[in-house]
């Protein structure tokens, strides 16, 4: 960002907000506005609390969990749909239906089939990730230099070998896009869950906090969340970058 011709950080955006946030809660305009700095305090008070540490457990078991499915299947399926032109056919019209769709609607289906568990959590988080990642890996392998797989198959490449070795490092800042795109989605769906599914994990603690408005935990607990979810993007992003800085310069 330039202003006056001075280049000034992003971060200095953020500053400015929270100056805004803190004026206007000390303002004391509503209770639900807290100054920002009672917010800090909040957070800061809540780390160390066995309770946060338990909700954070609970929340990271089922993220992983829902995660790690949606990789096994969205990566995998994605390849598929992208160079077998009948899975494509077959499944390119399901998956663009399941990503547009609000998937918040099926979950009190997934209530009746599942349960009020981890399961059905860990489902949602499932069902909001591995589309968007299934998407984003059919166009890298639909757009894979053929040159690549011709050069295997010439030097004898097993069906195998051309997709773990060729193809899936070919599209594979495109499967990084999908990834990052896939864990945001993934956070969303692990706090949808919790609120809408079985009041426990980080939903326990949003239910109670604003129950009881608690503005100041319940704003710091979105922060930590918000930040969670640019951390692990922006992680993704920086490799993803390193790979397609490498793909442009090969």
């Amino acid at each position: 960002m330039t202003v006056l011709g001075y280049r000034i950080p992003m971060m200095f955006s953020l500053l400015a907000w929270f100056v805004v946030w803190e004026i206007v809660g000390q303002l004391d305009l509503t209770i639900l506005i807290p100054p920002f700095s009672g917010v800090i305090a909040a957070g800061i008070t809540m780390l160390p609390s066995q309770k946060f540490h338990d909700a954070i457990t609970i929340t990271m078991t089922a993220f992983l969990a829902g995660m790690g499915l949606s990789l096994l299947v969205g990566i995998p399926l994605g390849i598929l749909m992208g160079r077998v032109k009948a899975i494509g056919q077959l499944m390119g019209m399901w998956v663009n239906i399941f990503e547009s769709s609000p998937l918040t609607a099926v979950i009190p289906v997934l209530m009746a089939l599942l349960g009020f568990g981890q399961a059905t959590i860990i489902t949602t988080v499932f069902l909001f990730s591995v589309w968007v990642i299934a998407l984003d890996v059919q166009v890298g392998a639909k757009h894979a230099n053929a040159s690549l797989l011709e050069m295997g198959r010439s030097f004898g490449a097993s069906r195998f070998a051309l997709y773990t070795k060729i193809l899936f490092f070919a599209a594979l800042p495109e499967i990084l896009a999908g990834v990052r795109l896939g864990l945001i989605r993934g956070v969303k769906g692990v706090v949808i869950g919790q609120l809408l599914v079985a009041i426990v994990g980080v939903g326990e603690l949003f239910e109670l906090y604003s129950r009881n408005f608690l503005m100041e935990e319940f704003w710091a607990l979105v922060i930590m969340v918000f930040a969670f979810a640019f951390a692990i993007s922006e992680t993704v992003a920086y490799v993803e970058r390193r790979i397609e800085y490498y793909a442009s310069t090969r």
